[in-house]
């Protein structure tokens, strides 16, 4: 991990904890913590694991061009992936989910990469559809969530448009590729530029199919509305009510802030957000603190600890994580 980066992410952290907590009367959000019940943990904790069930079945649906795995073998991936995601900065998670799986499958990182990738923009482009699906039910947004929003859905759409082209003219893609290592890349470099991204365009054959985009977008939409009744439960759990829209906006914005660069577990980019969208709803300062700390836990704790028993068994320490990196970087620059 490049020190610059650790150190970008780890500043836009503490800016956003700096907004999030700013204001707070933190007395009272600890006397909210204290008094929440937290039975009602369990059954977001279990939805929560459902969702996350719904994102290997996505995901093995979009490596089956490359090759079949059987669901019981991709679940413990995709836990190890989000664990490190929730302890190193940046999403490292999601090249070390990829190492895994070269690990044990044999599937090229270069192709499985690309796989995670157009994960992460279906992702972007269901939150985009929870914000303007609630937007108009909510009261008026601050400039913050609509500045978010309008860069978020260029972003989005612009990844979204040339994954499409790069999918469905793959040879054209290939030629503009050899036209780019003939003209700008050492001779020594361009063959494993082109294996690179040969690779990488066979992780996006499952974009050639209307019927697999619109499976992979259905799929999205069933991994994020879980995720919002995970919300709804943890809300049961405190003293305050407000409308499941008002969840798919608040579980939108939020995640559309944690796109941006920040420190491991995104301190900060999931609890600023998620305070100001409830208390656009006339939710109380300090319960809305106590609500987004607890609900951003019960995000964290259980897949993480789930994370490191999976490691365990599959005999993976904290230097796989390097060794991850570096045989993506290989991978890319031979």
């Amino acid at each position: 991990m490049k020190r610059w980066q650790l150190w970008l992410g780890v500043l836009v952290s503490a800016f956003s904890l700096w907004l999030a907590l700013r204001g707070l009367q933190l007395d009272q959000v600890w006397r909210s913590i204290r008094q929440a019940n937290y039975l009602w943990l369990i059954p977001s904790v279990l939805t929560y694991f459902v969702a996350v069930w719904a994102r290997t079945w996505r995901w093995e649906y979009m490596l089956r061009p490359l090759k079949h795995i059987p669901l019981r073998r991709l679940f413990p991936v995709v836990v190890i992936g989000y664990m490190g995601n929730n302890v190193y900065p940046l999403r490292a998670g999601e090249v070390l989910r990829s190492y895994v799986l070269r690990r044990q499958e044999g599937v090229a990182m270069s192709a499985s990469l690309a796989t995670v990738i157009v994960e992460r923009v279906f992702d972007g482009l269901v939150m985009l559809v929870f914000v303007f699906a609630a937007l108009p039910l909510a009261p008026l947004p601050s400039e913050v969530i609509r500045s978010l929003v309008i860069l978020a859905s260029a972003a989005f759409f612009g990844a979204m448009i040339v994954f499409f082209a790069l999918a469905a003219a793959p040879q054209r893609a290939l030629r503009l590729a050899g036209w780019v290592s003939q003209r700008f890349l050492p001779a020594r470099t361009r063959r494993p530029f082109l294996e690179f991204t040969g690779r990488f365009l066979d992780g996006l054959e499952s974009l050639r199919s209307f019927r697999n985009v619109l499976m992979i977008f259905f799929t999205s939409i069933v991994i994020w509305l879980l995720e919002t009744v995970k919300y709804w439960f943890v809300m049961h759990a405190f003293d305050f009510q407000v409308s499941f829209f008002a969840l798919m906006l608040m579980n939108g914005v939020v995640n559309l802030a944690t796109t941006l660069p920040s420190a491991p577990g995104y301190v900060g980019t999931f609890d600023a957000p998620g305070i100001a969208v409830l208390v656009l709803y006339g939710v109380e300062e300090a319960v809305a603190g106590a609500y987004t700390l607890v609900l951003h836990a019960a995000l964290w704790l259980p897949i993480t600890l789930l994370g490191f028993v999976y490691m365990l068994r599959e005999q993976l320490g904290w230097s796989d994580f390097r060794r991850a990196t570096q045989v993506a970087e290989q991978e890319v620059a031979a």
